[in-house]
C-alpha cells in the first residue's frame, strides 16, 4: 500500500477536525477555545484563520460540504453556526458566528450535520442530546432535546442517510438508535430496517457494550441498515438491523477503539489509544480483524517532519520508560538497541505518536471510502490509502484475536 501523508499541524493534541468539500482547507481544534483552519500548500498546510468564539475547549468540528457552514460545539455548552459572509467594506469573505442555544447544563461533547446539512445533533454532558434546525420565521437556531433513556454522557453520535435516525453512543454502556424527526423540517421518512413510524425520540435500538465499556464511537454503514459501535472494553460490535436484530463482536487484546468510519459496506477503519488505524471486514456471518494501515515493522522518523521532534505530547522520552512500555502494551522490546540515541529508543514504531482522537472519510464516493484522514494526541494529521481491504497483509505484531 501508498505510503501515508504525513503532516505536523501542532506540537500539542488536536482534539478534532473536519474537512470542507474538495479538501483544501481543514477546520482543526488543538485542544483550545478556538478553531484553526488551514489551508492546503504545495506539500504542507498553512494556518490562515482563526474562529474565535467559545469561551472554553472546543470538543467537536463538523464542515457541511454542500452549504459550506461549520458547526462548533464546546465545554461552555454552546454551538456556533459559521458561515461565510463578505464584508461591506472590504468585500472579504469572513467566518461570522450564530449562537445556537443549546439547552444543557453540562458541556457538549459531540456534532454533526445530517446528511441533508438542514439540522444537527450535538451530544453533551447533560445526559441529553440537542437536535437543532433554523426557524425561518424567527431567523434563529432552535434546539429540541432527545432525554430518555440516556442515563450519562452521549460521547458520540452518526446520522443514518435518510437524515432522520440518529445513532448515540454514551457512557452508559449503551449504543441506541433514535429518531430524530421534525415535523417541520423533515419529509415523512420511508419505512426502514429500523422501523416504520418515527415520531420525535422514537427509541428503534438499544445495544449494550459486551463487556461493559463506555460506547466511544457509532457509525452507520453506507446504507444505514448496519450499526458499529466500539467500547472501552476494547470491543467493536456490528449490528444488524430487522427482525431481531444480530450483533457480531470483535474482541481485541489491544487497547480500546474510540473513533471509526465505514470503508464500504464490508470493511470499518478504527483507531484509538493503539496510535494506528486498524481494518476490519465482515459480514452477518461474522467480522474479524484482518490488518493495520500501518507498518509497525519500523520507527517511523523518515516520516515525520522535521519541525517537531518525533516524541508525541506527554510522552515520556526516558528510554528504560519505553522499554517497559513496548514490552507490556506491543510485545516490542529495546533491548539490544546498544547505545543509540534516546530519540529513537523513545519512538513508537506507528506513525501517530500518541492516541488517534478522530478519524473521518477523505476521499472516495458515497459506498466506498478510498483514503481516510486521522488526527491524534501527537499533533498530526495524516491520511491513508484504503486501497482494497481484501488484498491487506496483517501486520499485527503481537495482537490478535480472542
Amino acid at each position: 500500500m501508498a505510503a501515508p501523508e504525513v503532516y505536523s499541524l501542532a506540537q500539542g493534541p488536536i482534539t478534532a477536525h473536519a474537512f470542507n468539500q474538495d479538501r483544501s482547507q481543514v477546520a482543526v481544534s488543538l485542544n483550545s477555545k478556538d478553531v484553526q483552519i488551514f489551508s492546503k500548500a504545495v506539500n504542507d498546510w498553512k494556518a490562515t484563520e482563526t474562529l474565535s468564539e467559545h469561551d472554553k475547549l472546543i470538543t467537536s468540528i463538523d464542515w457541511a460540504p454542500n452549504s459550506n457552514r461549520i458547526v462548533t460545539a464546546s465545554q461552555d455548552r454552546n454551538a456556533y453556526v459559521w458561515s461565510q459572509i463578505s464584508d461591506s467594506q472590504t468585500g472579504r469573505l469572513e467566518w461570522k458566528p450564530t449562537l445556537v442555544l443549546l439547552n444543557i447544563n453540562r458541556a457538549a461533547t459531540f456534532v454533526r450535520w445530517s446528511p441533508f446539512e438542514n439540522k444537527f445533533a450535538v451530544a453533551s454532558g447533560a445526559r441529553a442530546i440537542a437536535i437543532c434546525s433554523f426557524d425561518e420565521e424567527s431567523n434563529w437556531w432552535v434546539s429540541k432535546l432527545l432525554k430518555k433513556p440516556i442515563r450519562s454522557t452521549v460521547l458520540s453520535i452518526d446520522w443514518h442517510p435518510n437524515n432522520v435516525l440518529l445513532a448515540a453512543g454514551s457512557a452508559d454502556m449503551k449504543a441506541r438508535v433514535f429518531s430524530a424527526y421534525i415535523k417541520d423540517v423533515d419529509k415523512k421518512p420511508a419505512p426502514t430496517f429500523w422501523g416504520e413510524k418515527l415520531p420525535f425520540g422514537t427509541v428503534c435500538g438499544e445495544f449494550a457494550s459486551s463487556a461493559g465499556g463506555w460506547v466511544h464511537t457509532v457509525s452507520f454503514s453506507p446504507s444505514g441498515d448496519v450499526l458499529a459501535f466500539a467500547g472501552h472494553d476494547s470491543t467493536i460490535s456490528i449490528v444488524y438491523s430487522g427482525s431481531g436484530p444480530a450483533v457480531r463482536t470483535v474482541r481485541m487484546s489491544t487497547l480500546p477503539l474510540v473513533t471509526l468510519v465505514w470503508a464500504s459496506e464490508d470493511s470499518i477503519i478504527a483507531a484509538g489509544h493503539d496510535c494506528q488505524p486498524y481494518v476490519f471486514s465482515g459480514s452477518e456471518g461474522g467480522w474479524k480483524l484482518i490488518g493495520s494501515l500501518d507498518d509497525t515493522s519500523a520507527p517511523k522518523s523518515a516520516l515525520t517532519p522535521s519541525r517537531f521532534s518525533p516524541g508525541g505530547p506527554g510522552r515520556l522520552n526516558s528510554a528504560a520508560f519505553n522499554t517497559f512500555k513496548n514490552a507490556d502494551s506491543r510485545g516490542i522490546s529495546n533491548a539490544g538497541a546498544g547505545g543509540g540515541s534516546s530519540q529513537g529508543e523513545s519512538e513508537l514504531f506507528t506513525v501517530h505518536q500518541n492516541t488517534i482522537t478522530s478519524v473521518r472519510p477523505y476521499e472516495g464516493q458515497s459506498e466506498t471510502t478510498t483514503k481516510v484522514s486521522t488526527t491524534g494526541v501527537d499533533g498530526k494529521l495524516i491520511i491513508w490509502n484504503v486501497g482494497s481491504v481484501a488484498t491487506l497483509t496483517a501486520k499485527l505484531g503481537s495482537t490478535h484475536l480472542r
